[in-house]
């Protein structure tokens, strides 16, 4: 006790010349001198709190941008995480932002996740129907065509996700991630199994968002016509590759499309429509439910077909066999990217 005494005094005589010890760099903590300066540099066990971080992310909302590409290209921010966006309306709400891909300034705007895969058409089934398989309701919820929102962006890969920034943003090229469910936020882009892109500007054939393109090609069970398939686009891999997007799913679907695409609006020989086909384009056959996500809320002769990810579990989840996708496919949240 006597030296930490002698030790305040010789800090004290230090401070001559100073207003205060308010404007010292250092404070008495359980009568031991901690510099201030570096406690956020420091790893202990007590819970301190970083501020410089916190400002960092606080000046954020100083930002005035509608899309992450306006981030970037106006604040020249260029590190991943959450930001904040503003849509047409006036509208603030936060997403994450992917800086570094091909250049950077990819807005996420939604996720589609699988809570239950022996769920089918059931409570989280967003992207399809909550409401069961009923002839009733062929665009189930319809979600890719309206502007409901709805989960939180850090849980974007326990649940799903869809932000004002799907009907509002008007880009050009979109980008997919498929992420294991319950990633945390920072680790999405390392633990990704599958991530690509496009690169040619197709949604300005569309209006500029998969809201306007669904509701020109509707997510829906066609009565009395097969209808016309919905477009594919090629695809960039960020990573991955065509051989691995294709041994993520069952060996029957591989007969049935080439990989290396992004596809909308594939009809099943059930006649009812795949939201996207994630990074193939349907070939030949109609089994578009094993191998592309989303849909409307009925199927006419199996109900089993309904559901987010509508049927990669078909012959069994995870066994990778017939019909049915990879473990690592069906238990992975897609997440999809407007620039």
């Amino acid at each position: 006790m006597f030296y930490h005494i002698l030790t305040f005094w010789a800090f004290l005589v230090t401070l001559q010349g100073q207003e205060s010890l308010a404007d010292a760099p250092l404070k008495i903590v359980n009568e031991e001198l901690i510099d201030t300066e570096a406690i956020g540099e420091v790893n202990t066990t007590q819970n301190f709190t970083n501020f410089g971080l916190l400002r960092k992310l606080n000046k954020r909302l100083s930002y005035v941008a509608s899309s992450c590409k306006d981030i970037r290209d106006v604040y020249g921010d260029t590190e991943d995480g959450l930001y904040y966006l503003t849509t047409a309306n006036g509208m603030l709400y936060q997403t994450f932002c992917d800086m570094t891909t091909s250049g950077g300034g990819w807005t996420l705007v939604a996720s589609v996740h699988e809570n239950s895969i022996y769920g089918k058409c059931s409570v989280g089934d967003r992207w399809s129907s909550q409401q069961g398989n009923n002839p009733n309701m062929p665009d189930g919820d319809g979600n890719w065509s309206n502007r409901n929102t709805f989960g939180a962006v850090e849980s974007a890969t326990s649940d799903d996700f869809k932000n004002p920034g799907y009907y509002d943003i008007i880009a050009e090229d979109v980008s997919v991630w498929h992420v294991p469910n319950n990633f945390a936020l920072e680790h999405w882009n390392l633990g990704a199994i599958l991530r690509y892109h496009t690169n040619n500007r197709f949604l300005r054939l569309y209006g500029g968002n998969l809201f306007k393109l669904f509701k020109q090609f509707p997510v829906r069970y066609n009565i009395g016509s097969s209808g016309n398939r919905g477009p594919s686009f090629p695809i960039v891999y960020d990573h991955g590759d065509r051989e691995s997007t294709r041994q993520l799913y069952g060996p029957n679907p591989r007969a049935e499309f080439e990989p290396g695409f992004i596809s909308f609006r594939a009809i099943n020989n059930e006649r009812a429509a795949m939201a996207i086909c994630s990074g193939v384009r349907p070939l030949r056959g109609w089994n578009t439910e094993h191998y592309c996500i989303g849909g409307g809320g009925f199927f006419p002769q199996h109900a089993h077909q309904c559901g987010d990810f509508p049927s990669f579990d078909w012959d069994r989840l995870g066994r990778e066999q017939g019909w049915s996708a990879s473990k690592e496919m069906t238990e992975a949240a897609v997440l999809l990217f407007y620039r």
